[in-house]
């Protein structure tokens, strides 16, 4: 760990004390051109040791990235999926001879992958989604076939793999804004600024939600009390729903009682029309 300049540079310091040749540098003046240079010698020598630092921290992200079996190399291994690309022989690795950068980057569609194991079972979750437009989605059907047969190709022998490659769990919301009315309408319009800054704030909060992410109902609570113009949040129910593969659709609405993974690995606000302003 890189050391601070102050013990870098005391260090400094204390081998010029012990240098007979140097006895002449007594100035106690922090602007003195002896001390300067040993404040700048510190300062590269601290530089260095930072970047010591990044480099031991690529390393041992590398090193668990591709240590084979692991949750961790999975979710490597699902972003650097390549659509259209066919694997080396023998290799979890993709033949890309001949092509550009550009076409690799577009060639991995996975944007955004979660990697869990069963609690009841010896079993490897995979979730999966891209970017439409700037929101999260699931990959197309047959993407995902293609996807499923590279996961079988690389997994490890008797491991089994479940791919989530699901629409998003929807997000029911129902709370009340108290509001101060000097800022905000009845509808939860800026009086101001225009727009409504209680729907755009929890817009930002998914957005700023991880991928498979924990939903803490408080975090929530926290960020829509930040908004200027609303006093108080009352959130008095949150319920959620996600794709159930035995019916092939969403299930019933079921209660958040204070934090929530989605399933899909996502959530998608329904509709603010459970949201009421009051004073």
């Amino acid at each position: 760990m890189a050391r601070t300049i102050e013990q870098i540079q005391a260090d400094i310091l204390a081998a010029k004390a012990a240098e007979p040749a140097l006895a002449g540098l007594t100035s106690t003046s922090k602007v003195s051109v002896w001390r300067l240079w040993s404040y700048i010698t510190a300062v590269s020598i601290w530089a260095l040791e930072k970047l010591f630092d990044i480099h031991v921290d690529e390393v041992a992200e590398l090193l668990a990235k591709l240590r084979p079996g692991t949750p961790r190399w999975y979710r490597y291994k699902a972003l650097a999926f390549q659509f259209g690309f066919d694997l080396l022989p023998d290799s979890d690795l993709f033949d890309n001879a001949g092509v550009t950068d550009e076409q690799i980057e577009g060639s991995k569609i996975i944007k955004f992958a979660a990697v869990t194991e069963a609690a009841d079972e010896s079993r490897v979750i995979v979730k999966i989604a891209t970017e439409e437009a700037g929101k999260l989605a699931p990959i197309a059907a047959d993407r995902q076939a293609i996807f499923e047969q590279y996961i079988a190709e690389i997994k490890y022998a008797g491991v089994a793999v479940t791919v989530i490659n699901f629409l998003p769990d929807i997000l029911q919301l129902r709370m009340r804004i108290f509001r101060d009315p000097l800022l905000l309408d009845e509808n939860g319009n800026h009086r101001l600024n225009g727009g409504k800054p209680v729907e755009m704030a929890l817009l930002e909060f998914m957005k700023e939600l991880p991928f498979n992410g924990e939903l803490v109902i408080q975090d929530l609570a926290n960020k829509l009390e930040a908004v200027e113009g609303v006093k108080i949040v009352q959130v008095d129910e949150v319920k959620t729903k996600w794709i159930d593969a035995e019916v092939g659709g969403y299930g019933d609405f079921v209660n958040i009682d204070v934090r929530k993974i989605p399933v899909s690995g996502y959530f998608e606000i329904e509709n603010f029309d459970l949201i009421s302003y009051v004073v």
